[in-house]
């Protein structure tokens, strides 16, 4: 049977459904890089016309998600490990300017916000709610850049967490950090409120580079997925 994704009572397009859900399929690695894609089979699969397809992958690809290629399938982006380590970088250096930024502008109602986050995610840790946790620590580094004055700044760190995320994907260990990553956020809020800015710098620096293995083993594991 032909899975159906059409619901005449949402508001979204037929293409931001496809894109939707073939988005979810691809960070989520069920479908996996290197798979080919065929406007032809994706429209049947969801009962669309080709249309909504192409525009689809249209945006996957501004993603870099699809690779889109002249007169050649259409496939899942490889991952490499040049653009995993140019984002990294570019994350890196965004976020230590922010906290930087957020010790100047501290103050009692961002102390709360940011509080509120942090309980938040304890109780997540708590229960093992993988999930809540991920989307707190989007939302932590989302209120970083409130803080700091520079809110436009989570596009691009959403942008260079998604390409990680879904390369993290294929560690077996990928949702087992919460406890660590809390301790840090913490640590790095606490640094903040002091106002003691190359203590905060420092612990975001240590912060990110804790996928630093966690990347090198999936490079090893897992090279047929990298070009």
């Amino acid at each position: 049977m032909i899975e159906k994704i059409i619901d005449a009572d949402t508001p979204k397009s037929t293409t931001d459904l496809v894109f939707d859900h073939l988005y979810e399929e691809i960070v989520s690695l069920e479908i996996l890089p290197g798979s080919k894609m065929s406007e032809v089979e994706v429209s049947k699969r969801f009962g669309v016309s080709r249309q909504p397809v192409r525009d689809a992958f249209k945006r996957l690809g501004s993603l870099e998600l699809l690779e889109i290629r002249p007169q050649r399938a259409t496939a899942v982006r490889l991952f490499s490990m040049r653009e995993i380590e140019n984002t990294r970088f570019l994350r890196l250096a965004v976020e230590l300017e922010l906290v930087e930024l957020a010790c100047a502008n501290w103050n009692t109602d961002n102390a709360e916000k940011m509080q509120t986050n942090i309980l938040a995610q304890a109780a997540a840790v708590q229960t093992g709610d993988a999930e809540t946790l991920h989307r707190l620590d989007y939302e932590f580094h989302r209120l970083f850049c409130e803080v700091s004055g520079r809110p436009m700044a989570v596009d691009t760190i959403e942008e260079c967490k998604r390409k990680v995320d879904r390369l993290c994907m294929l560690s077996l260990s990928h949702d087992e950090g919460g406890p660590a990553i809390l301790e840090d956020h913490k640590s790095i809020v606490e640094a903040v409120g002091r106002g003691e800015v190359s203590e905060a710098r420092a612990l975001i620096r240590h912060h990110l580079n804790r996928l630093n293995e966690t990347i090198a083993e999936i490079y090893e594991t897992h090279t047929h997925y990298f070009v």
